[in-house]
């Protein structure tokens, strides 16, 4: 697992955010404070404070470069 910090402060951040990491079968969850959100609902990410940054926890063992190369734009 690793954990980077990314930002999405804008609606269109979201929806491609999320187009992004459900082509790929392994689990993402945002943190935010106390709460855990799955990284592939748009309506739980929604309901977190977007304006900072959010954890993001990748649970993948294989193509974690690949993965992070995908988030680029996502980045902190």
């Amino acid at each position: 697992m690793k954990t980077v910090q990314i930002s999405l402060n804008s609606i269109d951040k979201v929806k491609s955010f999320v187009n992004a990491i459900t082509q790929y079968e392994y689990d993402f969850d945002l943190i935010s404070g106390r709460y855990v959100i799955d990284a592939k609902s748009i309506m739980g990410i929604f309901s977190l404070d977007l304006s900072k940054p959010i954890d993001l926890a990748i649970h993948a063992e294989n193509c974690l470069d690949e993965i992070l190369e995908t988030l680029k734009p996502y980045l902190v």
